[in-house]
């Protein structure tokens, strides 16, 4: 087992490694910029290493300040988070040249399945059902309309090296295709560097259900049950529940059989994460593998049992499963939802600033995570999302009304929040009823500025 792990990571997810660092006597190293010097991973982490400027691509995401530290220290693993540098292959080949384990899986499947059009053709040849579309890169528009065109619209312009919702655009017909597929293949190349592009047929108001996944380097590959994140704004989850109302057990088993056939023809081990669309009719395609720890993980961990983490943290050491398939058992129900820095009121932009005040709801079955604290400056530099409140209970109802007081109790001042916004969201009758897909948000959003207008 690892003696010290070296955290490429701030905010809750770095808080969360930590604790877990504790729990298996390891000794766990924040790094953090100018800008996280009196952030709580900070001052929680036995060692802290500053590594640059408050610009992420000047710290966080700086490989070689980023390894150097760990090499400065002794560390001898890179646990990467989510975000920043977890999905970065260039990265993870730096810490092999180092003799730092990184945990989590090799570049090679990162760079296989990191790289969307790659994922699908590696899906496709195992025999997965993935959305219709090109299975090679598409690199120009002109080819990119013949497709289309052929395909039918509405059809689904993405990035390859894409995530987080960039370089991602719906085109409904053959005239908007040239002008949507370079909007898309710019915003692509700005984000991630590299313009390559593939196009998907587009399913229309489908769910979004991914499959938990944990694999170690012997081959032993299991699921730990769906959730469904289906609650999304621009492509960015706000919500996230497991067991997903929409899937019985007989398609569980089903969609969780595949999703185990998808991480064994990626080679893959490490906890990662298989990517469903669910349409109305039952049928599931893959739409993509994440190879890291997600936001919405405790969810997972509150009906298993089984601590992602550590069980992570296990893996990279090179240590076996300690479960089987039989072991996993989804019991309960839990619902996550993410609270952000922004104001909603004016097209959710972010909303840094002092907290002044904070009160974290608690009880049974009632989680928080965060690195906020009273008196805490919010940098204007990083995502938004400023705390995850999960709860858990026998049922989805139980669920649904542990998680109205929580977050009625949840309070936050100094800084504009999605609180009000979220309980809003959890009071709308389709959403208790569990009548949901991706194009609610959209849907709400429009009523709600109805609404608005009226008053």
């Amino acid at each position: 087992m690892f003696k010290k792990i070296l955290i490429a990571n701030r905010g809750e997810i770095a808080v969360r490694i930590i604790r877990a660092c504790r729990e298996m006597d390891i000794m766990s190293v924040a790094i953090c910029s100018e800008a996280d010097k009196d952030a709580l991973h900070a001052q929680l982490a036995d060692e802290t290493v500053c590594i640059g400027p408050a610009p992420a691509k000047d710290s966080y995401l700086d490989m070689e300040r980023v390894v150097g530290a760990a090499m400065a220290v002794g560390a001898d693993a890179i646990h990467p988070g989510f975000g920043f540098l977890s999905e970065n292959s260039k990265f993870v080949r730096m810490c092999e040249k180092c003799n730092i384990t990184f945990i989590g899986p090799s570049a090679e499947i990162i760079d296989k399945m990191g790289n969307k059009s790659e994922a699908r053709k590696t899906m496709i040849d195992a025999g997965v059902p993935v959305v219709p579309g090109t299975k090679d890169a598409v690199y120009e528009a002109e080819k990119g309309k013949e497709i289309a065109d052929q395909m039918g619209y509405p059809v689904m312009i993405k990035a390859s090296a894409g995530g987080g919702g960039k370089g991602m655009r719906v085109c409904n017909s053959s005239e908007e295709f040239e002008h949507t597929f370079e909007t898309a293949k710019l915003e692509a190349e700005n984000a991630f560097g590299d313009g390559t592009m593939y196009i998907e047929k587009y399913i229309v108001d489908p769910r979004h259900i991914e499959f938990q996944i944990l694999a170690d380097k012997f081959g032993n590959v299991i699921h730990l049950g769906e959730r469904d994140c289906s609650i999304q704004r621009r492509h960015q989850k706000l919500i996230e529940e497991s067991p997903s109302p929409a899937i019985d057990e007989e398609l569980r088993e089903k969609m969780g059989a595949v999703a185990v056939k998808a991480a064994k023809a990626a080679g893959y081990y490490s906890a990662g994460t298989i990517e469903f669309l669910k349409d109305k009719s039952g049928d599931f395609y893959f739409i993509e593998m994440n190879t890291r720890i997600q936001v919405e993980h405790p969810v997972t961990e509150w009906v298993t049992g089984i601590d992602l983490i550590r069980e992570q943290i296990r893996i990279a050491a090179g240590q076996p499963l300690t479960y089987v398939q039989d072991d996993v058992q989804v019991k309960g129900h839990a619902i996550e939802v993410r609270i952000n820095a922004e104001d909603t009121e004016h097209d959710f932009r972010p909303s840094p600033g002092t907290v002044t005040s904070v009160h974290f709801p608690g009880g049974k079955g009632v989680r928080i995570d965060s690195a906020l604290f009273a008196g805490y400056q919010i940098p204007p530099y990083y995502d938004s999302m400023v705390a995850k409140l999960i709860v858990y209970d026998k049922n989805r109802q139980l669920a649904l009304r542990k998680l109205r007081n929580a977050l009625g109790e949840l309070v936050l001042e100094g800084i504009k929040t999605n609180i009000d916004y979220q309980y809003e969201i959890i009071n709308d009758p389709d959403f208790v009823a569990g009548n949901v897909d991706t194009g609610f948000i959209e849907r709400f959003q429009k009523a709600r500025e109805e609404i608005s207008e009226v008053e």
